[in-house]
């Protein structure tokens, strides 16, 4: 964006400030500057008076002018075509040095004297407003014959090009470049004359109504002109808008991008004659789009969608004699989420709306009235048409302690309100260092406590705060997230140095395998499989390890241990975290110590490798269709169950034509080991004993481990299952030898203290009716 001094100046009094002031306070304050220069016209270049104008007469494109400087009157040769007689010119003088080197000297151009140039704009180093000479008015000054050109403001400027960031829409217009300047500089914005209606004219009431529905997203201010005669554009505004980049063929919509341009505000301009044939009265209905943005129609037709686009065929040209203004403004979160409905946009206006224009409205419809009012030849109609209903801000709750812990410097707290009060936050409530401010209309992009922060560190200036030495300081960055991450990588490291394999395979599943294999796809339906092999989300990560299993059998593999980590999803269509080992064919391969002929794996093997995997673990009887009744359970720590383990089912084991198989599936999530605690260790030897006991075939031995748990012996260090016999003596029953291992951390055990408890525990077993084999 481009701003200049004399721009700025209009609204804010920088007499004092130089470039570098403005430069340095810009970028302090988060407006980046781009770049920033002198814009001079140089001396002995002054306002002259074409007092008369004859035709060359040996050229056509010449003509020999007679202008008057003030001090005399000087013949000047120009083969500028729009030079004319009783036109105020920019004339450079005889030895005047021109911005491009050149310097003006006396000359014959086609034999006749000329002592001096009539300048273009470009010739001046400013920007092109047109394709001949700059024609003079008194919209930059009064004109006096002979002053130098360069004691007017806007001959003799400063222009600064900066850029903006998504967030600062409320800057892209020199007011409010003006505005945060004032903050920063603890100055007081110009107050601007106030526009005034004349009497005895018509009112907009005459030729246009209001039809609005109610809690619209946007905010309208409609009023009428009429113009009499042809109308221009000053010199003034011609050469800002030319510097800034945007001046325009059409007049009105020169006039309305100049203020959009100085206010913020948006403007729409409608050609009243083209809407109405017969000049009856029109009604405008605002209505509310299913996307929130307003829709302005009128007689069933669409004059334009707010702060996105207007219909081209209705705006305004130079036969438009009567105007409806409408100056608009958007809820720029709402102009974003409707920017891919419209393929038809109106780039300037919808870069400004979607950053957010300026709300208020009045602001720049007195400011675009008063220019008018400097023209005879229009008439502006009395009053207005509004639609104000601004939606209420939610206030942020500050704390001004915590404002300056996060700034790092202690801030005065009337300094900090000083600061929001002047950006145009409004101060609820204060007590004791607590406050409830609102943030303007105009700042959409402020939502909490750090944007705040943010607003009073750049109008302090970031220079101006403290550096202090960095505290590296490391604090405990640990979460629910990094543990499930690690405990899941610990599982898979552990299962890689028990020799299994990890797999990968896709989420989605084939439904008809999972319901031969026993589990139930999940209730949601894929509208667009990839595949019928991969048509459901899975429900266990099983039924690919064993196809795995499967494909590395049939190639020839005897021993196959794989295991697989990721994401299942259960029948009402929520994730679980799973992970599954599978283990077929042989224990281990072919050796010298297994003579070449190793054992085909059994459940005691898969069970230790389990264990080594999790850990300590109890078995619960289960009963699983796809594995089998004889060697099966579900798995629990901590009293929770984690899932189950067993050996596939041999229809399951035919059907895929596999060796001897054992599988476990475990939901991570309901893993939780235990912290480990260090013991002391007892120095003190230990004392074993075994126990033979004859038990029915379907006796549980959780009753059997509940019996001598209960005694609570403290010498009592562990005691395990070391043999399960059975032969035709034994009839239905088990020879079950469990041993024991005693030991005193304080003392070496006598075997008296060891017999006491032994026979403890056989009374509970006789108890159980169960007798020593």
């Amino acid at each position: 964006m481009i701003i200049t001094r004399s721009w700025l100046s209009d609204w804010l009094d920088i007499e004092k400030k130089n470039l570098n002031e403005l430069v340095n306070t810009l970028n302090s304050i988060g407006i980046e500057v781009a770049n920033a220069y002198r814009l001079r016209v140089p001396d002995k270049i002054v306002v002259g008076f074409v007092k008369e104008k004859i035709k060359h007469e040996n050229s056509d494109k010449l003509s020999i002018c007679q202008v008057d400087v003030g001090s005399e009157i000087l013949q000047i040769v120009c083969g500028a075509s729009n030079v004319a007689q009783g036109q105020f010119v920019a004339v450079a003088l005889i030895e005047a040095l021109m911005p491009n080197g050149m310097m003006i000297n006396k000359t014959k151009l086609r034999g006749v004297d000329s002592y001096g140039m009539l300048c273009s704009s470009v010739e001046l180093g400013f920007a092109k407003i047109n394709d001949g000479i700059l024609v003079l008015d008194e919209s930059i000054g009064k004109l006096e014959l002979g002053r130098a050109l360069n004691e007017y403001s806007i001959f003799n400027d400063d222009l600064i090009e900066v850029e903006l960031t998504p967030n600062r829409g409320d800057c892209l217009s020199i007011y409010g470049i003006a505005r945060d300047l004032a903050t920063a500089w603890d100055l007081d914005l110009k107050k601007l004359s106030v526009f005034k209606e004349e009497e005895n004219v018509l009112g907009i009431g005459r030729i246009l109504r209001l039809q609005s529905e109610k809690s619209l997203n946007s905010l309208f201010n409609y009023r009428a002109i009429e113009i009499k005669e042809n109308i221009t554009l000053g010199l003034l505004y011609s050469l800002r808008l030319a510097q800034a980049g945007v001046l325009k063929t059409n007049t009105i919509e020169n006039f309305l991008f100049y203020t959009t341009y100085s206010t913020g505000v948006l403007f729409n301009a409608y050609n009243f004659n083209e809407l109405s044939k017969e000049g009856e009265e029109l009604t405008f209905n605002l209505s509310k789009e299913a996307n929130g943005v307003t829709k302005v129609s009128c007689n069933n037709q669409i004059l334009g969608i707010s702060g996105i686009y207007q219909e081209k065929k209705l705006k305004c040209d130079i036969e438009t004699k009567i105007i409806i203004i409408e100056a608009n403004y958007t809820d720029p979160f709402i102009i974003a989420n409707a920017k891919n409905v419209y393929k038809e946009q109106d780039n300037d206006v919808f870069y400004r709306s979607f950053r957010g224009s300026e709300p208020k409205l009045n602001l720049g419809m007195d400011f675009l009235l008063k220019i008018f009012k400097t023209i005879p030849s229009i008439v502006i109609y009395s009053s207005s048409q509004q639609i104000s209903e601004e939606k209420e801000i939610p206030s942020i709750s500050l704390n001004i302690e915590t404002i300056n812990n996060i700034i790092g410097q202690a801030i005065d707290k009337d300094e900090i309100l000083k600061i929001l009060k002047k950006l145009g936050f409004e101060i609820i409530f204060f007590a004791e260092g607590l406050v409830n401010v609102k943030p303007p209309i105009h700042r959409p992009d402020i939502k909490n406590l750090a944007d705040i922060c943010e607003e009073v560190v750049r109008i302090i200036g970031i220079d101006n705060i403290k550096s202090k030495n960095l505290n590296f300081i490391e604090k405990n960055r640990l979460n629910l997230v990094h543990k499930d991450y690690k405990k899941l990588l610990d599982l898979r490291l552990k299962a890689v140095n028990n020799g299994y394999f990890e797999s990968l395979h896709f989420i989605l599943d084939s439904e008809d395998e999972l319901k031969d294999f026993g589990f139930n796809p999940i209730k949601l339906k894929l509208i667009n499989p990839i595949n019928q092999e991969l048509n459901t989300l899975r429900t266990t990560l099983l039924n690919h390890l064993v196809n795995a299993a499967s494909l590395n059998i049939k190639n020839s593999k005897k021993l196959v241990k794989l295991f697989e980590s990721g994401i299942v999803f259960n029948q009402d269509n929520q994730e679980l975290n799973h992970i599954a080992f599978i283990h077929s064919g042989y224990k281990e391969e072919s050796k010298i110590s297994n003579k070449a002929k190793p054992n085909l794996v059994n459940f005691y093997d898969f069970l230790l490798d389990i264990k080594n995997i999790i850990g300590d673990f109890k078995l619960v009887a289960s009963n699983y269709a796809f594995l089998s009744p004889y060697e099966q359970a579900d798995l629990y720590i901590n009293d929770i169950k984690i899932g189950f383990i067993g050996r596939l089912h041999l229809k399951i084991e035919n059907a895929r034509s596999l060796l001897k198989t054992y599988v476990c599936e475990l939901d991570v999530d309901a893993i939780n080991f235990k912290e480990k605690k260090a013991k002391i260790y007892s120095k003190f030897p230990s004392i074993h004993r075994d126990l033979s006991i004859l038990i029915p075939k379907n006796f549980s031995y959780d009753k059997i481990k509940t019996c001598i748990e209960k005694y609570h012996f403290d010498i009592l260090e562990s005691f395990r299952i070391v043999d399960l016999y059975t032969d035709e003596t034994l009839q239905d029953k088990y020879s079950l030898t469990i041993s024991f291992i005693f030991r005193d951390k304080e003392k070496t055990l006598e075997d008296s203290e060891v017999v006491s408890c032994m026979d403890k525990i056989l009374e509970g077993l006789k108890d159980l009716g169960l007798h020593l084999r």
